[in-house]
C-alpha cells in the first residue's frame, strides 16, 4: 500500500459528484494505491488516529485496518468545541459548508466506534453532533448525551429532510445551480 497526495483523477471526480470540492478533499484525504491478488487499485484514503484509513471510491467502501476514529485538530489555538461526525464524507461536507472553522472535529468512521471517541471528547466543553438522521445516529447521540449531558448539541436539525450532512450539501448545491439557471 502506498499513500500519495490526492491529485485530480477519477477519484476527485467521484468526490465532486458527492459535492466535495477538490480543495477540501486534497487537504484531508490522500490517494491510496494498493494491490490485491496481482491487481492494482486506487482509492480515496482518510487517515485515522492509529494509522489505518477509511477508504472510498465509486465502487468500494471499506477501511485499511486498524479501524479507529479520526481526530482533526483546528489550526491555531486549542479548541474547546469538537464537532462529531459518523463518516468522513459528512466531515468533508461540513468543511465545504464552513461549519467547522476554528473547531476540532472527530469522525467516528463507524457507529461502533463511539466508545473509542470518549478519550478524545472528554476534554471538550462543547460537543456538536452532526450525526445521520436514522436510528443508528440517534443511538450514538443518546450514548454521547448519557456521558456528556448538556455539553452535547444535536445539530442534525440543520439538515432536516436529509439522511445526512452530505446529502444536504448535495441538495444545497443542486438547488443553487437550479436557481442560477432560472435567473439566466
Amino acid at each position: 500500500m502506498e499513500a500519495v497526495p490526492l491529485l485530480r483523477s477519477p477519484l476527485t471526480d467521484y468526490l465532486a459528484e458527492r459535492s466535495i470540492p477538490y480543495v477540501v478533499a486534497s487537504r484531508y484525504c490522500c490517494r491510496l494505491n494498493y494491490g490485491v491478488r496481482g491487481k492494482r487499485y486506487f482509492t480515496v484514503g482518510f487517515p485515522n488516529v492509529t494509522g489505518g484509513y477509511e477508504i472510498r471510491s465509486r465502487f468500494f467502501k471499506g477501511c485499511v485496518p486498524p479501524k479507529d476514529v479520526s481526530l482533526v485538530k483546528a489550526e491555531g489555538s486549542p479548541a474547546d468545541v469538537c464537532s462529531v461526525f459518523e463518516g468522513f464524507m459528512d466531515f468533508l461536507s461540513a468543511v465545504a459548508l464552513k461549519w467547522t472553522e476554528d473547531e476540532d472535529s472527530l469522525v467516528l468512521n463507524s457507529v461502533a466506534n463511539v466508545a473509542r471517541s470518549y478519550k478524545y471528547l472528554d476534554g471538550y466543553g462543547k460537543i456538536r453532533c452532526y450525526l445521520d438522521r436514522d436510528e443508528a445516529g440517534r443511538r450514538v447521540l443518546e450514548s454521547l448525551r448519557s456521558r456528556y449531558g448538556d455539553r452535547i448539541t444535536d445539530r442534525s436539525n440543520l439538515y432536516d429532510g436529509c439522511k445526512d450532512l452530505n446529502e444536504y450539501l448535495q441538495r444545497s448545491i443542486e438547488k443553487t445551480i437550479n436557481n442560477h439557471l432560472k435567473i439566466k
